[in-house]
């Protein structure tokens, strides 16, 4: 008797452990402490204890990230403030992708302004992708934690991701797309304004950035101004992060204290 037959004896109820009688002959475990269905064979909340989603859901870790995220939800313009660290960048980029992977929207819009962090870096070669590839990479790598790196080449071969340099944007209007602007502290308040009116029907605009952060001249970065501004809008969300908010090493909430 193979083994895939005695598995389906032992499931089907027809395995009689008394026809071996030799000691040397190891039983299967008939009793299993491990079910698919969990602990509840039965009723309406079966399924409650175990996540059903091949994606992993994301949850907030915090009453500031759930903000955001309800925010997102609810309005169709959203600014995200805050220091490093508190998921601002990864949970505009997630809910991109649920809304692609659901269809509320028709393509991913990411866009970055290419402003080196004190360092400059050169003539860049390439196309236009190739030259934005260094900015945009921390939107690429939440991009393949939600998506294969496979799936998201391809999605940007068809369309459905497009990468939108932030000088080339003026006189464009995005519809039925969810737009992620990160980094928006190192935009001028002239940028953010052609950027912002950008917003089509059917559309979602997240704007991030972290305003004590701005790789700019002081004084010239614009964000803090635009979302003081919005802030007396209904229909636009600003959502401002604290320390608190921070989900990576502790030490960074430490470190943001004191530099």
């Amino acid at each position: 008797m193979t083994k895939r037959a005695l598995k389906r004896m032992v499931r089907e109820g027809a395995f009689d452990a008394g026809q071996f009688e030799d000691p040397k002959v190891r039983r299967l475990p008939v009793e299993r402490g491990w079910s698919p269905i969990g602990s509840h064979a039965a009723g309406p909340d079966r399924d409650a204890d175990r996540e059903q989603g091949y994606v992993k859901t994301i949850k907030p870790k915090s009453i500031g990230q759930k903000q955001l995220m309800d925010a997102i939800d609810a309005k169709a313009m959203v600014l995200a403030l805050g220091p490093a660290g508190t998921g601002k960048t990864y949970l505009a980029i997630a809910k991109a992708v649920e809304a692609l992977e659901a269809g509320t929207v028709g393509r991913i819009v990411l866009s970055r302004p290419a402003v080196d962090a004190g360092e400059s870096i050169g003539f860049l070669p390439g196309d236009m992708e190739d030259k934005l590839a260094p900015y945009l990479r921390p939107l690429f790598d939440a991009l393949a934690d939600r998506l294969s790196m496979k799936r998201v080449r391809a999605l940007m071969a068809e369309g459905a991701i497009e990468i939108a340099p932030l000088g080339f944007m003026r006189g464009r209007t995005l519809n039925n797309a969810f737009v992620v602007m990160d980094e928006a502290q190192n935009c001028t308040y002239a940028q953010l304004k052609m950027l912002l009116t950008r917003l089509g029907w059917h559309s979602t605009m997240v704007v991030t950035g972290d305003p004590h952060q701005s790789d700019l001249l002081p004084g010239v970065s614009g964000l803090a101004e635009v979302a003081n501004r919005f802030e007396a809008l209904d229909n636009v969300a600003v959502v401002r992060l604290a320390d608190v908010d921070i989900v990576r090493h502790p030490l960074v909430a430490e470190m943001l204290g004191v530099l």
